[in-house]
């Protein structure tokens, strides 16, 4: 048998080092609704991490339609929430005929509590050819209160 000690540091780089999609000139976004002081580029653009805010509650969908098709074979998404104790839903689906068409990936609920549990991180694995569409819908609260949607990040690769 050969065994190898290796560092916790080494494999957290090689996580880090993901080579996540620039989508700035590779696609149009679409979205019900936007907070001026958090424009969507600033969840889904490398270099920004202010996140992004809806301007009203309730449901909203942010849609990327890409310029031509793509592999994606990760997402990153990051929601937080430090202020209201809430539970979000989201889904998030993909179209290979210019949304004519979806198929989910993931349909997930969390729970927010300002206590221990303000952050939300889900990064999966995936097979996806041709996606012309990617589409976010969030339910911020399932509750039916008066909480906003957010997103902290969006990262493809």
């Amino acid at each position: 048998m050969r065994k190898r000690i290796i560092s916790p540091v080494e494999q957290n780089e090689a996580q880090n080092d993901q080579d996540w999609l620039d989508i700035e000139d590779r696609v149009e976004v679409e979205l019900t609704s936007e907070d001026p002081e958090y424009p969507i580029e600033a969840a889904l653009l490398l270099n920004q991490t202010s996140g992004w805010r809806a301007a009203a509650p309730g449901k909203q969908t942010i849609r990327l339609i890409f310029n031509s098709p793509q592999q994606i074979q990760r997402i990153l998404l990051s929601f937080v929430e430090p202020y209201v104790n809430r539970t979000q839903e989201y889904d998030l689906r993909w179209s290979p005929d210019d949304g004519k068409t979806f198929q989910e990936i993931v349909r997930q609920q969390w729970n927010f509590n300002t206590h221990d549990a303000t952050s939300q991180i889900e990064d999966y694995d995936v097979d996806l050819n041709a996606v012309m569409v990617l589409e976010l819908t969030i339910i911020p609260d399932i509750s039916g209160g008066e909480s906003v949607a957010s997103l902290a990040q969006l990262r493809i690769a």
